[in-house]
């Protein structure tokens, strides 16, 4: 890999990208291991409550207390959160390329 500082100002945008994509994949892998623990360890604990005292079911507050959370990770990843964070992004930086190009 180039030094960063031989590179092109078209290369770093491209690094960029790249590493915006990297994390983005990162992000959507750590969202799909949250939901595949949520739906393999919740079935679980319904069963315990089941098996051990059904008159109580006390399963329900995991379970939603784990699935509002579950909710917000997705709303951060697919929602809100993402697209709003980017068009920020952009706008700040097209901000300061314009105060840069001022002077």
């Amino acid at each position: 890999m180039k030094n960063t500082i031989d590179m092109t100002e078209e290369d770093k945008k491209r690094l960029n990208s790249f590493q915006r994509a990297q994390e983005r994949v990162e992000e959507m892998k750590n969202f799909y291991t949250h939901l595949i623990a949520y739906l393999m360890i919740n079935p679980f604990l319904i069963l315990v409550n089941y098996f051990t005292y059904w008159d109580f079911q006390w399963f329900w507050f995991p379970l939603f207390g784990w699935g509002l959370g579950l909710a917000a990770h997705a709303l951060t990843l697919y929602g809100f959160g993402s697209q709003w964070e980017e068009r920020k992004i952009r706008r700040l930086m097209e901000e300061d390329k314009d105060e840069s190009t001022k002077y």
